[in-house]
C-alpha cells in the first residue's frame, strides 16, 4: 500500500498544480472566449482529476466528487478545432478551422395563386421608387423570391396567410471547407447543398407545421432531433 500511497500523493499534487495553472490561465485570458491557454489548462486539470480519482478508487475504493472523464488532447484538438498543443496560428491563419453547415428546406402549399401574386407585388412596390414601374409578379416562384428579398432572406418573411407551410427539415453538418459561391452557376440549385466527401452529418431536425384545427395532443413539439 506504501507505493499506492506515494502514487496518490503525487497524483494529488498534480491536481493542485493543474488547478493553479488553470486559474492563472483564466486570469490571463481576462474573459476571452475560446482562449487556447484556458482550454489547454482545462484539459490538464480534467485529466489530473480523473487520474487521481482512479488511483483513489483502486487503492481504497473511494471516489472524489469530481464526475469527469479522461479527455484525449489530440482528439479534443481535432474535434473542437482548438490549439490544445499550444501552437499559435501562423500568418494570420484561422486557429479554429472547424466549419459548420446549416441547411434548411421548407415546403409550402399555395391556397390561392392570385392572392400570393398580389402580396408579392405589394412587397415589390415598397422596394421600388414611386416614379418607377415595379412590374408584375408572374409566377408563384417569383412571388416567393420577392417576399424573401423583402425580408432580407429570412424564412419568417414567408409566414403569410397566402402560404400554407408543409413539412420541412434542417440539417447541421461538420465540413472541411466553407461554401465558395464562385464554384456554382447561378442556375445551379443543387450543387451548393450537395454533401461532399468527408462531410459529417451531426443531426437532422424535422419540422412539422402546427395547425390549430388539429389535435394539440399530437403536436406537443414542432420537430424531432435525429442525432448521427
Amino acid at each position: 500500500m506504501t507505493d499506492q500511497n506515494a502514487e496518490l500523493d503525487v497524483a494529488l499534487e498534480r491536481v493542485i498544480e493543474a488547478s493553479r495553472a488553470h486559474l492563472a490561465a483564466v486570469k490571463a485570458a481576462e474573459g476571452r472566449v475560446d482562449d487556447d491557454g484556458v482550454w489547454q489548462a482545462y484539459v490538464d486539470l480534467n485529466n489530473a482529476s480523473f487520474a487521481y480519482d482512479e488511483k483513489l478508487l483502486d487503492a481504497y475504493g473511494e471516489v472524489t466528487p469530481w464526475d469527469v472523464e479522461s479527455i484525449d488532447p489530440n482528439e479534443a484538438d481535432q474535434r473542437f478545432g482548438l490549439g490544445v498543443a499550444g501552437l499559435e496560428a501562423a500568418d494570420g491563419a484561422d486557429p479554429y478551422p472547424q466549419v459548420l453547415s446549416v441547411r434548411q428546406r421548407r415546403d409550402y402549399r399555395v391556397p390561392s395563386v392570385s392572392a400570393l401574386l398580389r402580396r408579392a407585388e405589394d412587397a415589390r412596390r415598397t422596394a421600388v421608387p414611386e416614379d418607377e414601374d415595379a412590374g408584375p409578379v408572374e409566377s408563384v416562384g417569383e412571388a416567393v423570391l420577392e417576399l424573401l428579398q423583402a425580408g432580407d432572406g429570412s424564412l419568417s418573411s414567408l409566414d403569410v396567410p397566402e402560404l400554407e407551410p408543409l413539412d420541412g427539415l434542417l440539417t447541421v453538418s461538420e465540413i472541411s471547407e466553407p461554401l465558395d459561391l464562385d464554384e456554382f452557376e447561378d442556375s445551379d440549385g443543387d450543387g451548393p447543398f450537395a454533401p461532399k466527401q468527408g462531410d459529417l452529418l451531426v443531426g437532422r431536425l424535422d419540422e412539422h407545421p402546427f395547425l390549430p384545427d388539429e389535435d394539440e395532443h399530437d403536436h406537443d413539439h414542432a420537430g424531432h432531433n435525429h442525432q448521427h
